[in-house]
């Protein structure tokens, strides 16, 4: 393998007057986030610093529903989660109900240092915090805008995930995802953005990162779903393109984007739109906000 791959999505949802008014903005932040990627590559990093390198962007760009500017609680408050998984010996950190830590991505990347997978709320913070991680009061992660969609009925659901997904040079995959969840959930709902195997995977075929209807997502198993689908030799796309059937199956909706060890992507979502980009080794990078 000589040609890495970065594919990163911002959550699939519905395309409001928000989304098209701000798709210059939405456009430059993908674009910066698939840059990070590329430049951690080109710096001679591997597919786990360049799927957290693009995560960082998005969850600093306070129109994604990651880091400051999450959705809101019904209580007002932020809670967030995130993810990472790698293919080389199948590591996985993911953190949950997060309130302090700026960048949830790099918990998750602590978390996978550790011997757990998955840690939740203030125990997550405090481990973030023991590896140096910047921690921030619960008000920074809080919004004005966020604030008022919380209080406006039947406006446009929140973009409701940020992900990455990537292929190195050595053929290594690697997959993160990290969210604020649904806009007005209650506190301590987790959907399935830090499940590995339902919002968030890599193996050594295939990496996932899902956006969505999270319970939905969870129910289906799809991360995995596909990774099950590919080892069976069915190609990305159409694993991709299975995987969400069974999210449809269930009434829901979303979207994910995966690549496998050769380079093949997929981009798939069946809501109105996902705002997603593609970078290949060699070509430049390309975005979609509101097609």
């Amino acid at each position: 393998m000589s040609h890495p791959v970065v594919a990163i999505h911002a959550g699939a949802g519905d395309r409001g007057a928000g989304l098209l008014e701000q798709q210059d903005r939405h456009r430059e932040a993908l674009l910066r986030a698939l840059e990070e990627a590329r430049t951690a590559l080109e710096r001679g990093h591997g597919a786990v610093e360049a799927v957290q390198a693009a995560i960082v962007v998005m969850e600093s760009f306070e129109l994604f529903n990651a880091g400051r500017g999450s959705a809101l609680c019904s209580d007002g408050s932020v809670e967030m989660s995130a993810a990472l998984m790698r293919s080389s010996d199948g590591g996985a950190g993911a953190v949950a109900a997060v309130r302090h830590t700026e960048h949830p991505i790099h918990a998750a990347a602590a978390v996978m240092r550790s011997p757990q997978v998955l840690i939740v709320g203030e125990a997550a913070d405090a481990l973030a915090e023991r590896a140096g991680l910047p921690q921030r009061p619960a008000s920074y992660f809080v919004t004005e805008r966020q604030r008022a969609r919380l209080q406006v009925a039947g406006t446009a659901r929140d973009h409701a995930t940020v992900g990455a997904v990537c292929v190195d040079a050595d053929g290594l995959l690697a997959a993160g995802t990290s969210t604020g969840g649904l806009r007005g959930q209650p506190p301590g709902r987790v959907g399935d953005c830090p499940i590995i195997g339902a919002g968030t995977w890599a193996d050594d075929r295939v990496a996932v990162s899902c956006t969505g209807d999270g319970e939905a997502f969870v129910r289906a198993g799809v991360a995995r779903y596909i990774g099950a689908l590919v080892e069976q030799g069915v190609s990305v796309y159409e694993a991709a393109e299975r995987a969400l059937g069974e999210v449809k199956r269930l009434g829901a909706g979303g979207g994910l984007i995966a690549v496998d060890r050769s380079g093949d992507t997929a981009l798939p979502f069946v809501t109105a739109v996902m705002p997603r980009g593609l970078w290949r080794a060699g070509g430049d990078a390309e975005v979609w906000v509101a097609d």
